[in-house]
């Protein structure tokens, strides 16, 4: 033994770096058979990875005009407003009342100083709105939701759910801040629940007016947004009760919105019968001055109705096109699914800003490294490629996903075409409930790769977490909303079966119930090789498949399971089931839309790291629910184990071009604001903001 260590001196570094080095030369010969083994094995270096393939070279400029579409100038024009105005951005100490002054005074800086009027583009062009809402959120996601609550929520009440009357009276008063209000639909014994909703607006024919009342305790509006401080006016959602002529006496007509007037103009005062209450300091978005409502006997005029999809005459005689209290409630509720639109393109707003923050941080901070050489990049080790790099790819999916439901949606608001307005209420619930969910994920992972300093206040995540996570709540529940895609997707199943047409985005399902469905091909199912797993086929025919096996399988569990429990036991019984279902369609339209948006990149070098990028959005996907592919055999054992190897190869190639696709973002140090992410000097910057 002694002999054998004096002619084969290595030292126990040297042995871990060859076997180190030998593994990952293995990696690279199983993903190209062509690569022949090396003679010598160095030691592992920060290089060694990258010897497999040249780094690409991206067009940054292309990449980012691409990214960020033809509303870059009025984005820019609000970052560069903001970065003039240090008066107007927020402190990371601040109080709950000083916060709520400032976002007030940021908003009126926004659209008095600045010239940027959002009112103007929420229902003639929505693209353009959301994206200045995306921006606005960036400077303060407070500013962010109070700008949503005076445009969206209260005045798109008001323009989509009023006549041109209510138009003509408050659009200007709106559009300037003269108007403030808000959007009076939670209660706080209800909200998913909007039916059954019990405030009450009581026709009185005498007056000419209808009679606003909180009848109990459990009806009074709860979490409403500008009802604290600021709002002059609110839409109440409350139930419409008529006087009639027979027995009963009354007649509930289900909810409508109403404009009620909250404030004195001149004295900001409240009005008689009004009681308002703080809902005080919150987790997050303190910049937003939530507050609760009790209505005693307020009276409004007939007028104040919001009345395009049911009226009521001088006499008391109602009217509407749409025969039944639900179809009214639908069409009212689907005039507000932009709401959902937003809250879901503001989330990837959010995700990009983190996941900026700490990619960053990770290209800029060293730890560790091979004996007697410079410490690495946190970024070069596999952990926290793993932790970072598909949600990189993921922030890109997102993103061109809720693109695309933008683009829908003000389709949908151009031609009202029945279909249309279908297909993007599930798509809004469904990207809503998936991005807000996976971004709230997201910030403590962001946070977590940045290890203490990531818990520093000033580099953003705790903000960023607190703010966004209500986004998982308001404007529908998230476990709500994935039902209704799970809902909508088997009534599309049902049709299917007979005979019935399918929307643009579940026009897949036509195909899937007779291709996908049918037994895995066992000479597909053993295909292993990089260009068939690169294949946006392959990705595409899994993820479909996938949501067509389920859809398939909880309709069958439906069935069986209401024979004995009724359709609510039954669906109760099912509800996992249905929530992964709604999961995997959102999922599967997801990389849809990524495919697409890179077939469609006009540059070369922007368009091959985006392909990085999609492929790791969708073999990562495939890889976390593999179990799923296994057991019907739709993936072999050994395709498995290339799909996990080709997952983290692609995870280092992604981060080859990381700081690219983050710069791609345009996120620039005054809108990150996080000094660990400063793209020049950033220890300098943090040493000074604790004081040296």
């Amino acid at each position: 033994m002694e002999s054998r260590r004096e002619k084969n001196p290595m030292t126990e570094e040297e042995s871990d770096g060859l076997i180190a080095a030998r593994r990952i030369q293995r990696l690279s010969l199983h993903l190209s058979p062509s690569l022949t083994p090396s003679p010598s094995l160095p030691l592992v270096q920060t290089e060694t990875c990258s010897a497999r393939s040249k780094k690409l070279d991206v067009n940054g400029e292309a990449l980012s005009l691409y990214m960020r579409g033809k509303h870059i100038d009025i984005q820019e024009k609000i970052f560069d407003f903001f970065n003039s105005r240090p008066d107007l951005q927020t402190p990371i100490e601040i109080s709950k009342d000083d916060h709520r002054e400032l976002c007030m005074n940021q908003l009126i800086g926004l659209v008095r100083e600045a010239g940027v009027r959002p009112f103007r583009y929420v229902a003639d062009d929505p693209e353009k709105y959301f994206a200045i809402m995306e921006a606005v959120g960036s400077v303060d996601m407070s500013l962010g939701i109070k700008m949503g609550v005076q445009y969206s929520l209260w005045g798109g009440s008001v323009i989509n759910l009023g006549t041109k009357k209510h138009r003509d009276k408050y659009f200007d008063g709106i559009d300037n801040l003269d108007y403030t209000g808000c959007f009076a639909m939670t209660e706080l014994h209800h909200g998913s629940n909007v039916q059954g909703l019990q405030t009450t607006a009581t026709f009185d024919p005498l007056k000419d007016e209808f009679v606003i009342d909180t009848p109990n305790d459990g009806a009074i509006k709860w979490w409403i947004g500008n009802a604290a401080v600021h709002g002059k006016f609110a839409t109440v959602f409350a139930r419409l009760i008529l006087p009639t002529h027979d027995s009963k006496g009354v007649s509930d007509m289900g909810v409508h919105a109403f404009i009620v007037p909250i404030r004195d103009m001149k004295t900001h005062q409240t009005l008689p019968g009004v009681e308002i209450q703080d809902c005080g300091h919150k987790v997050g978005l303190n910049g937003v001055d939530n507050g609760a409502l009790r209505f005693r006997s307020v009276r409004i005029p007939r007028d104040n109705l919001l009345n395009r999809f049911g009226d009521v005459s001088r006499d008391g005689t109602y009217t509407s096109s749409l025969p039944t209290i639900n179809k009214r409630f639908g069409a009212t509720l689907g005039e507000l699914v932009g709401g959902r639109v937003g809250l879901a393109y503001a989330s990837v707003g959010v995700l990009k800003i983190s996941a900026t923050i700490a990619i960053r941080y990770s290209l800029l901070r060293q730890q560790f490294g091979p004996p007697k050489q410079p410490e690495v990049s946190i970024l070069d080790y596999q952990s926290q490629q793993h932790k970072l790099m598909p949600m990189l790819a993921s922030t890109y999916a997102y993103h061109f996903a809720t693109l695309y439901l933008v683009e829908k949606y003000s389709e949908m608001k151009k031609t009202h075409d029945e279909q249309l307005v279908a297909d993007v209420h599930a798509l809004s619930a469904g990207l809503k409930s998936y991005v807000t969910s996976y971004t709230a994920k997201a910030l403590s992972v962001c946070r977590e790769a940045c290890g203490g300093h990531g818990y520093a206040a000033v580099n953003r995540f705790g903000s960023l977490r607190n703010d966004h996570d209500i986004f998982q709540t308001f404007e529908g529940d998230n476990t709500v909303l994935l039902q209704q895609v799970a809902a909508d997707l088997l009534k599309r199943y049902k049709e299917k079966f007979q005979g019935g047409t399918l929307t643009v985005t579940w026009s897949y399902l036509r195909e899937s119930m007779n291709t996908y469905l049918s037994q895995p091909n066992p000479v597909t199912a053993r295909w292993e090789g990089e260009d068939h797993l690169r294949d946006p086929k392959f990705q595409l025919d899994a993820f479909r498949y996938r949501t067509s096996r389920l859809l398939q399988n909880v309709a069958a569990r439906l069935q069986k399971h209401s024979k004995t429990l009724g359709g609510f036991g039954a669906w109760n019984r099912c509800l996992n089931h249905l929530l992964t279902l709604a999961e995997s369609h959102i999922e599967t339209v997801i990389l849809a839309k990524f495919i697409e948006a890179v077939k469609n990149c006009p540059d070369p070098s922007a368009k091959a790291a985006l392909k990085l990028a999609c492929d790791l959005y969708a073999l990562d996907r495939i890889w976390k629910d593999i179990g799923t592919y296994r057991n019907v055999d739709y993936v072999a054992p050994n395709k498995a184990k290339a799909i996990h190897k080709l997952t983290e190869y692609l995870s280092f190639q992604v981060r080859n071009v990381a700081k690219e696709l983050v710069d791609a973002f345009e996120l620039p140090d005054h809108v990150t604001r996080a000094p660990i992410a400063m793209q020049s000097d950033a220890y300098s910057q943090y040493t000074q903001v604790v004081g040296f």
